[in-house]
């Protein structure tokens, strides 16, 4: 029944104030983004350890109970 209701909305008003461009800071910001991204890359060893151990205690399970 939505079709003999009008509802107009008017549109929201805000004020948009650009930043100011400083090529310093976009540099550091972007060194900064660079290095938690390869940082972040690095992987333990240990979990691949323990994923594979329990692997295998999975495997052995299923190939002695099954």
């Amino acid at each position: 029944m939505g079709l003999f209701i009008q509802n107009k909305k008017a549109n929201k008003r805000f004020s948009y104030e650009p930043r100011f461009y400083n090529p310093e800071k976009e540099e550091r910001l972007k060194r900064r983004i660079r290095v938690k991204r390869v940082t972040g890359r690095r992987r333990d060893p240990m979990g691949l350890i323990i994923f594979g151990i329990l692997a295998g205690i999975v495997l052995y399970m299923y190939l002695n109970l099954g």
